[in-house]
């Protein structure tokens, strides 16, 4: 291409013509905006628009050979270049440097924004490519030109701003009568003159109905999804679009589906519209419909109720959304039921601060997991202590024996209402069966008679036909199959022996509740729909423990449990147990008798033990520093101890803590003790005045706090000695 001094003619010089010979070596590019390819075969105005365009590049002086026409939305071009939107594809495709025309219906049309627009002029004028339009041919590097093009594209969008506000008026207007047609959920069909009605195939509603039926048995949409899938239960879906519009297909159920049915207003008879809007910063590349963002109910554009069918009522919707956000993991909300054993999560308080309780669980003998309530919010937030904690066992267990005495009265009554809620659940999903086969064998009959409709002789026809038949025929067979399987399993109808079993079960609640049959979740499913709060309060640091249920009606239930606590002394009786222990020490009873005297007497030892032993009272005895009446023989044959020499079960005693911890230290090194060569191989302890009030201090401290200063320590050594490292290299080598 010739080079040619595009700087060296005046403005004036170039009113008569702004399109020079080395434009017309370049391209000329059509743009054409068309969203959908369906435009293409709806508004053949595009192809003339195209075809005018193309003709009007060719009256400027273009060989048709050098015109470039681009269908911006369609992912195409005449050259079969791959295209993008707007001007970003005559860039990053075509590039500017080689295109010396740029044509189009509008001229502000190439770009959807006023940024992008004056992008495009940017380009042109460093390039030296036109643009043109039916009004005449401009040239961005001009000013009057570029003022002009600057004040099309302002129009523009200003005019793109009005269509939409007035389609979005009309659109919010034919909404708030109720007759803007949006999708609808399963079970709906729109009719062809714009009625909403019930889809009318029978299975369909049954299995509309059903979802819900289960989800105000089981609470949760995973059980009602585990539900479906094991009976075999397809939902109908009408297909929304391409060939097979509004035709019904059966899919597999689904979590998202189950949820959306449940959360859908129109089921409650209500048209709703405006419940989401697009936050265009979630929305992802490539995917249209995504970045779509919840409104709160209060917030929905249109609200009409009683516009619709209805499946169920408003306060049964109500009621399943109650349920999905009390589902919710929240400490607001009771939470869904989980597996564990915990009995009363989401359900038990604290008396002390009023705050939900969280259940941690530990694994004991035979990895049984044992529960253990917490209230933690404190510790969790704000780096506190726990407030309170206790075994979940003996809340679990109290809490149990109120249910089963509460239920006695009403145990028949619920056997006969769960004998006929089983019937009844089998003769829907039987009944959803029922109408499988039915459809199977009407597709069968359907496809023979569509083979004897067929000519003979059209053998093309007939083979397709028949394969068809045999299709239909292997469903209905494989179909009849599963639903005999299915039936051997499950029969439709309670035999003789299963309602015998639910009347003879009804008289023994607490066996039904211990049952291996019974699952943890349903314990925690009749605890919830009889229970509405249980607070417990812990007596102090004692074994004592109130609990106040609070039954679903209001009623209330104030009773004292006793929960295993860790030390002795903890116990709220544990001045008298250790007076009485000493009493009966000094008066010179074996450990063994002293066991027996207690347990006759009512005490009872810490943690789950129901009486004390042996080991248990000596135990005691050496907390409460009595010596035994062996001891005391020993220490009357040993030499008298030094300076500052202690028993250990004296200093154990003065220190306020229990022997076998001391005897701890002096395994880990922690004190100065020295072994004796007598029968027991006792061991005696150097402890000065200001040994012992160490040793006292560090009995206080708590449990987690020397490992934290063990650590705290070696991060203060290893940071002196990079300090120390540092100035070492800082300093200069001695020459």
């Amino acid at each position: 291409m010739t080079s040619v001094n595009r700087t060296a003619a005046a403005p004036w010089d170039r009113i008569e013509g702004k399109i020079q010979p080395w434009h017309r070596d370049r391209l000329a590019v059509v743009y054409v905006r068309q969203s959908t390819p369906q435009q293409v075969l709806d508004h053949a105005e595009s192809t003339r628009l195209q075809y005018g365009l193309t003709q009007r590049a060719v009256d400027l002086g273009w060989a048709a050979s050098r015109v470039l026409v681009i269908d911006e939305d369609l992912g195409h071009s005449a050259s079969g270049v791959v295209e993008r939107a707007g001007f970003q594809r005559l860039v990053s495709e075509v590039g500017l440097d080689h295109v010396g025309l740029v044509l189009g219906m509008e001229m502000s049309r190439l770009a959807r924004s006023g940024r992008e627009w004056h992008q495009l002029l940017e380009l042109c004028a460093l390039s030296g490519a036109l643009l043109a339009d039916p009004d005449g041919v401009y040239d961005p590097a001009e000013h009057n030109d570029r003022m002009l093009l600057g004040l099309k594209g302002t129009i523009s969008e200003a005019e793109l701003h009005l269509i939409k506000q007035r389609m979005w008026n009309g659109r919010i207007g034919k909404a708030r009568r109720g007759e803007l047609a949006v999708p609808l959920p399963v079970g709906y069909l729109r009719r062809p003159d714009g009625q909403v009605v019930r889809d009318p195939d029978q299975q369909v509603q049954a299995v509309v109905h059903l979802v819900f039926d289960l989800f105000d048995e089981l609470a949760t949409i995973n059980a009602v999804l585990r539900f479906l899938v094991d009976h075999g239960i397809q939902i109908g879906i009408r297909v929304r679009e391409g060939p097979e519009r509004g035709t019904l297909a059966w899919r597999r159920p689904s979590r998202i589906v189950i949820q959306n049915m449940l959360r859908h207003p129109a089921y409650a008879g209500v048209y709703v519209y405006g419940r989401s809007r697009t936050d265009p910063r979630r929305r992802l590349a490539g995917r249209p419909f995504t970045g779509r963002v919840r409104r709160p109910p209060e917030d929905w554009l249109v609200y009409l109720p009683d516009v619709l069918p209805a499946y169920i009522s408003a306060e049964r919707h109500d009621r399943n959304l109650a349920r999905i956000e009390a589902n919710r993991a929240r400490s607001q909300s009771m939470g869904a039921l989980r597996d564990g054993p915990a009995l009363l999560v989401g359900l038990i308080f604290c008396g002390r601060c009023d705050t939900r309780m969280v259940v941690h669980y530990q694994r004991g003998q035979g990895r049984k997991l044992w529960p253990k309530y917490e209230c933690s919010r404190v510790k969790a937030d704000y780096g506190g202590e726990l407030c309170q904690q206790l075994s979940g066992i003996c809340v679990d267990r109290y809490v149990t024996g109120l249910l089963l005495a509460a239920m006695a009265p009403a145990a028949l009554e619920v056997s006969l209402q769960a004998a006929e809620q089983a019937q009844h659940r089998r003769e829907e999903v039987d009944q959803i069966w029922q109408q499988r086969l039915e459809r199977a064998g009407y597709a069968a009959d359907r496809a023979r008679r569509q083979y004897q409709l067929a000519e003979p002789e059209n053998r093309l026809v007939v083979r397709e036909l028949e394969k068809e038949w045999e299709h239909a025929l292997a469903e209905r067979r494989r179909l009849g199959e599963e639903y005999d399987r299915f039936i051997a399993a499950r029969p439709r109808i309670l035999t003789v022996a299963e309602c015998d079993q639910i009347r003879a079960l009804a008289a023994d609640l607490p066996a039904v509740w211990q049952a291996p049959t019974t699952t943890d979740a349903d314990r925690k499913q009749l605890t919830r729909h009889l229970i509405e709060r249980v607070t417990v309060t812990v007596v102090g640091d004692s074994e004592r423990v109130t609990v106040q249920v609070t039954w679903a009606g209001g009623h209330r239930t104030t009773g004292e449990l006793v929960r295993p606590v860790a030390r002795l002394d903890q116990l709220s009786y544990f001045p008298r147990l250790a007076a009485r222990a000493r009493e009966l020490a000094e008066a010179g009873h074996s450990a063994p008798a002293i066991a027996k005297i207690l347990n006759s007497e009512g005490f009872r030892p810490p943690k789950r033990r129901e009486h004390f032993g042996t080991q248990g009272v000596r135990t005691l005895l050496q907390e409460l520093g009595c010596v035994s009446q062996q001891e005391q023989a020993l220490r009357r044959g040993a030499a008298p101890l030094g300076r500052h020499e202690w028993w250990l079960t004296d200093l154990a005693r003065e220190l306020g803590m229990p022997r076998v911890t001391l005897f701890g230290w002096i395994k880990r090194d922690w004190v100065t003790a020295h072994q004796l060569t007598d029968q027991r191989r006792s061991w005696t302890i150097h402890a000065d005045p200001a040994e012992v009030e160490r040793l006292r201090q560090l009995h206080q401290q708590s449990r987690g706090h020397r490992p934290r200063q063990a650590w705290l320590d070696h991060q203060q050594a290893t940071i002196i000695r990079n300090e120390e490292g540092n100035h070492g290299d800082d300093v200069e080598p001695h020459v």
